[in-house]
């Protein structure tokens, strides 16, 4: 991953900078956007590597961020964290499970090996994210790719699974130290 770009959106600097700490040295070009606005600016002019996304943002809200990269065939193809501290909002905008939509979710605040998980998911998402034919020719029903229909499925299926297990380790987390 040398090399790599990666935009971080998020209006908190802790966060920027905790995400920029958390990362291997020397092995990713980090670039910050403080805002939804500067953020869609970056995007298009540095086309990142990945983009993590803060929710809850200014002036551009990060649903309107996201929209706007779902909306666009190139930007959609970047691999694409989603944070937020309040799942339960992003929620209301884009249903669980969010790996079909083809993003990874973060909640905040969250630990290097959360951040490392995310990103390896994101990535592994991108990769599986059909083109818009494809998917098409699945969702009609048509007979062809019907193996590969099953195996796409299978994938998301145990990509499901990883998120849950991770959200229960998260719960784990929270009630033992609520409990100390």
């Amino acid at each position: 991953m040398a090399g790599h770009k990666i935009l971080v959106i998020d209006d908190s600097k802790v966060i920027r900078v905790r995400v920029k700490e958390m990362l291997p040295q020397g092995n990713f070009n980090v670039l910050e956007a403080k805002d939804g606005q500067e953020g869609l600016k970056f995007i298009v002019k540095e086309r990142p590597n990945l983009i993590m996304l803060d929710f809850l943002l200014p002036k551009v809200t990060g649903w309107e961020v996201f929209q706007k990269i779902q909306s666009n065939e190139k930007l959609k193809k970047i691999p694409l964290v989603l944070m937020s501290g309040r799942k339960e909002e992003v929620a209301e905008k884009i249903p669980e499970p969010f790996e079909k939509h083809y993003f990874a979710f973060l909640e905040k605040p969250f630990e290097k090996k959360e951040l490392t998980a995310a990103i390896q998911l994101a990535f592994k998402l991108a990769k599986e994210r059909p083109a818009d034919d494809t998917a098409e020719k699945v969702e009609s029903g048509d007979g062809s790719g019907t193996t590969e229909a099953l195996e796409a499925k299978v994938k998301k299926m145990e990509a499901e699974i990883a998120a849950l297990k991770k959200q229960m380790n998260q719960l784990v987390t929270i009630v033992k130290q609520k409990l100390k």
